[in-house]
């Protein structure tokens, strides 16, 4: 009898390397951004992460030239998804801690019923709502740090913290404008024109903040840190995340997500000594369940 695993077996544990990579990305993100600025950092990570989707399409023979109309959505998906939205998340790491963003971050598919019922005019159902409420409810204990007279106060937790909401923001409207252009085209390649685009226009704000002085700051761990982030968050696990949706249920696919924030509480607590919080712990449960209770079907 064979030990081998399922059919499904392979494009499942690549969903959760991709995973568990994206969990320790905030950590390797706060090293980098001791050494050089935003930019820098989310400069190097696409080029990287482009690079090596440059090479992965190819060899895969899902290399496709767009015609000028999916190029021009290509490239604003990349100025959204990437440009935009990285410089948020990342600049808002310079201040928040690596567990609160991977806290804040799993809401987001509760921001994303939002925005698809904005601009797409799906219909929020009442557990859609009762779990977006629950939702903002473990969002604001995760950011107060369990101090409710903070919040009173009008105090958003760390400054980084509003920066890192934002992005879930940025990330949603990416996420519903990308839906069609999928329809139509496979993941990996019309992830490299995305990003390529979203690199181009990253280098122009790189290089209008002197970036290339910052490349000279960079320490071997610096260096490490940037290509973890290139080659294994940006570029591998990229391709394996969208294998998975394609060969397993998207709710399966979904559901390792859940894992993220987990990861990178202990590792943030191993390499840069953050708290766990009894807050932090008990707010994140409350989002995982205004997730679920947004997302249970009938």
């Amino acid at each position: 009898m064979s030990d081998s695993p399922p059919p499904s077996g392979r494009p499942y544990y690549g969903a959760l390397f991709a995973v568990v990579v994206w969990g320790a990305s905030f950590i390797a993100t706060k090293i980098a951004l001791h050494e050089v600025q935003t930019m820098t950092v989310v400069w190097l990570r696409f080029g990287i992460g482009f690079l090596v989707l440059a090479i992965a399409v190819p060899l895969r023979r899902e290399f496709f030239i767009p015609k000028a109309a999916d190029l021009r959505s290509f490239a604003l998906l990349g100025l959204l998804g990437i440009t935009i939205h990285q410089w948020l998340q990342v600049g808002g790491l310079e201040t928040s801690l690596a567990s609160t963003t991977a806290w804040i971050i799993t809401a987001i598919p509760l921001v994303t019923a939002i925005v698809a019922r904005i601009v797409l005019d799906d219909p929020l159902h009442r557990n859609h709502i009762l779990g977006i409420l629950v939702g903002a409810l473990g969002v604001l204990l995760v950011v107060s740090r369990g101090d409710w007279h903070r919040l009173a106060d009008g105090a958003f937790g760390a400054p980084g913290d509003l920066l890192v909401g934002l992005s879930t923001i940025t990330w949603s409207l990416f996420s519903v404008y990308s839906r069609k252009a999928l329809h139509r085209h496979r993941a990996a390649p019309m992830t490299l024109y995305v990003m390529g685009s979203g690199w181009l226009f990253t280098s122009v704000l790189w290089l209008m903040k002197d970036g290339p002085a910052d490349l000279a700051k960079l320490s071997t761990e610096g260096w490490i840190a940037i290509g973890f982030l290139g080659v294994l968050c940006s570029g591998l696990a990229y391709i394996y995340w969208y294998d998975a949706l394609k060969a397993l249920p998207v709710a399966q696919v979904s559901s390792l997500l859940y894992v993220e924030p987990i990861v990178t509480m202990f590792v943030a607590a191993a390499l840069l000594n953050e708290p766990v919080t009894i807050a932090a712990l008990l707010g994140g449960g409350v989002i995982m369940v205004g997730v679920k209770i947004a997302t249970w079907k009938r």
